[in-house]
């Protein structure tokens, strides 16, 4: 701040450079004391154009903080975003999409096949592919989402693939050997391993960004055998690869085990390929003779039907069928078998390169119309 006894104490020459930087009129032709005078003025209109601006700015800051809304503490809430009707559909749609790649519960079809408990198989297809299968009951998903709190909303749906080794006669030791993110809207997955034979078990559960792993099943212990080449055409599906040889890979993914219960992999093992796992195959149908206490009431017939996709792409490409992920040969060739409801479906394929680079698809659309027609009976007297 400038005052009269510090200007005095300056010269004539100092005190006009002064008045000339201030802008002061009419500087030149100044004695001392003007000079003085004239700047003690300068200084005093220039501390009061400050203090001006100053209450300005404060006065608009509380305009803005009277603008917004007091909380309930009585402090003012920022803003809340607002959107436009299009965005907001958008946010919904993309906040939907993730919810759903999220719950891993599982999806029935109808009454009949409700889940009921938690589980998780896990079948050898050969010797460098295993199949997980999963149900998991909505009590779970939601029993994880409290036990998570703020940790689910960043966690990730994963099946944790550990290797399994004999420590002695009756211990195992498991070693974690990676964690493969998975989404909703599947209840299978082909996971690869390495070094046949090994032992390896699965378990299925989100894993959150602070590493913490909270599993909802484990499955049952597989062990893959020796690698052997292939002598011909190999037809691999999601089941028609297992109803092929049932036996043999029931055996390798532990249903005839003595460690712990294999009633989870049977009961999955029997629903799917409607048979008994203990015995040869058992037709559905059967006519006993006549006059028997379990003649059949009427004349059955039943139809279902599936569908062949079978192909060729890059070998080490990544192939998925309706997000599913099929093995691809080594030659590049694959074959997939889906159950054909009795409706209209689309089944995109995609193919994603080796190094992510590049993503071809291709979209079948396929329509099965099944009728029962009434039955007709034939007078045998006649």
């Amino acid at each position: 701040m400038i005052n009269a006894a510090d200007l005095r104490t300056r010269t004539v020459k100092q005190l006009a450079a002064m008045a000339k930087r201030e802008g002061v009129l009419g500087w030149h032709a100044m004695r001392k004391e003007q000079l003085i005078k004239a700047l003690l003025k300068s200084a005093s209109r220039s501390t009061s154009q400050r203090g001006t601006h100053q209450a300005n700015g404060r006065g608009r800051e509380r305009s803005n903080n009277g603008a917004q809304k007091r909380g309930a503490n009585g402090r003012f809430q920022p803003q809340q975003a607002t959107y436009s009707p299009r965005s907001a559909g958008e946010l919904r749609k993309i906040r939907a999409k993730l919810a759903q790649a999220k719950d891993l519960a599982h999806k029935a079809i109808d009454q009949d096949h409700r889940c009921e408990v938690d589980r998780l198989v896990v079948m050898v297809r050969d010797a460098y592919w295993l199949q997980a299968y999963w149900e998991l009951t909505s009590r779970s998903i939601e029993r994880a989402e409290a036990a998570l709190g703020q940790l689910w909303h960043d966690a990730r749906p994963v099946l944790r693939l550990s290797e399994v080794a004999r420590d002695g006669e009756s211990r195992s030791m498991r070693t974690v050997l990676r964690d493969i993110e998975i989404h909703g809207a599947v209840d299978n997955w082909y996971i690869d391993v390495p070094d046949p034979p090994k032992r390896f078990q699965v378990e299925i559960g989100y894993l959150a960004p602070n590493g913490r792993f909270l599993a909802l099943a484990r499955s049952n212990i597989v062990s893959t055998s020796p690698h052997k080449k292939r002598n011909g055409a190999e037809v691999d599906g999601h089941w028609a690869g297992v109803a092929a040889n049932p036996e043999h890979i029931y055996a390798l993914s532990g249903g005839y085990s003595t460690e712990g219960s294999a009633s989870d992999l049977k009961e999955v093992f029997e629903q799917k390929l409607r048979r008994p796992m203990n015995g040869p195959l058992i037709p559905r149908y059967r006519v006993s003779c006549p006059g028997s206490v379990e003649n059949i009431d009427g004349f059955p017939l039943e139809v279902d039907a599936e569908v062949v996709l079978f192909g060729a792409t890059h070998p080490g490409a990544h192939l998925t069928v309706k997000g599913q992920p099929i093995p691809v040969r080594d030659d590049g060739t694959f074959t997939v078998r889906l159950t054909m409801p009795n409706r209209r479906q689309v089944l995109p394929l995609v193919a994603d390169s080796v190094d992510g680079s590049e993503q071809r698809m291709v979209v079948v659309a396929i329509e099965r119309n099944t009728k029962t027609l009434d039955p007709v009976a034939r007078d045998m007297d006649e």
